[in-house]
């Protein structure tokens, strides 16, 4: 099936879900365009017959002149993260396109969660984590935009990786850690259930949404049905490099005490320490073609085949090395006290 005469605009579309959805509407036929700063750091390439346009999201400006005269059929929006950004490009695109689609995220659905599979009805508002806030902030504008007639739809993506990004606390200097037998934090007991889903199958989701009338006025998470524990995804990647894996399990709130310095404590407090198990029938009934196929147990010796690729891209950081040592060394002291203090027989 093809969408030949779509005209989609992707604001971004060098980042992991947005480079396989790009590809993804490229491949049904799609006149696809690209608007950002011209900052690929990655290297990510855009498939041949993509436009691509110069632009700053967050300086309007910048975007009516990229666009000029242009209308899209869909426009999709996935480097707003706050109010501000949505109230602009909000701005920037009444009158421009038909659907237009933000990219928000499912970390925001209130923890701790007490509706397991997680629908999209589920009671949002993630006081844990600054960024899901932020992320609420968005929807709230978003959905009074909608209500005076701007043609909107919500996505949330949960965890999404390709074999570029090891979905890991860490990235990749945990899986170097993983490698050389250096103990690895582990989010509470490791029992905690957390669903993986790659880019190119988020895609099939995101790109059968464009430009649906039926999607305007809606929210979707886009997840598979690739749900595996703490322990077993650390495991799979440790197999994956050929190794054991040195499992250390970290009470989530001692990260925050220990680490607050770090991107990945608030996340492992309000987020990858609580199950996060998503019901996608909503997005099978809008797009029939929604069929996840790829698994982490076996993209994960892509991602040690890219890893070995790519040098360059996936050296250890220090930083976060040293973090996870402090954390490391935190934990066993704290375990040694309590143990000094148990009563003797």
């Amino acid at each position: 099936m093809t969408d030949s005469g779509i005209k989609v605009l992707f604001i971004g579309g060098t980042g992991i879900i947005s480079t396989s959805s790009v590809r993804r509407a490229v491949e049904t036929g799609m006149d696809v365009y690209v608007l950002n700063r011209g900052n690929n750091t990655r290297r990510r390439v855009l498939p041949a017959g993509v436009t691509q346009l110069i632009g700053d999201v967050s300086n309007p400006e910048t975007v009516r002149a990229a666009i000029g005269d242009l209308h899209f059929d869909a426009v999709v929006n996935f480097v707003s993260f706050t109010g501000d950004d949505t109230a602009r490009a909000i701005d920037a695109f009444s009158g421009r396109t038909d659907h237009y689609v933000h990219i928000s995220t499912a970390s925001l659905y209130r923890k701790p969660i007490r509706q397991v599979p997680i629908v999209e009805s589920n009671v949002i508002g993630n006081p844990l984590v600054s960024y899901s806030q932020d992320k609420l902030d968005a929807e709230h504008i978003l959905t009074q935009a909608y209500d005076d007639g701007f043609p909107a739809t919500i996505v949330r993506p949960s965890h999404t990786y390709d074999e570029t990004n090891p979905p890991l606390p860490g990235d990749w200097t945990a899986l170097a850690r993983l490698e050389r037998g250096a103990e690895i934090v582990v989010p509470g007991d490791g029992t905690s259930l957390w669903t993986l889903t790659h880019a190119a199958d988020f895609a099939l989701g995101l790109v059968g949404l464009l430009a649906n009338p039926r999607a305007i006025g809606e929210a979707f998470h886009i997840t598979s049905d690739d749900v595996y524990t703490w322990d077993q995804i650390y495991t799979i990647l440790a197999d994956a490099l050929g190794v054991e894996a040195n499992l250390v399990h970290v009470p989530s709130e001692l990260v925050m005490v220990g680490a607050p310095d770090w991107f990945w404590s608030e996340l492992l407090i309000g987020d990858l320490s609580h199950s996060a198990v998503f019901d996608n029938s909503k997005i099978r009934r809008y797009v029939p073609d929604f069929a996840p196929r790829r698994t982490f147990h076996r993209t994960a010796h892509e991602l040690v085949q890219w890893r070995a690729a790519h040098p360059d891209f996936t050296a250890v950081d220090g930083e976060v090395d040293a973090i996870i040592d402090r954390l490391v060394t935190g934990y066993h002291a704290s375990r040694d006290a309590f143990a000094a203090l148990a009563p003797r027989s």
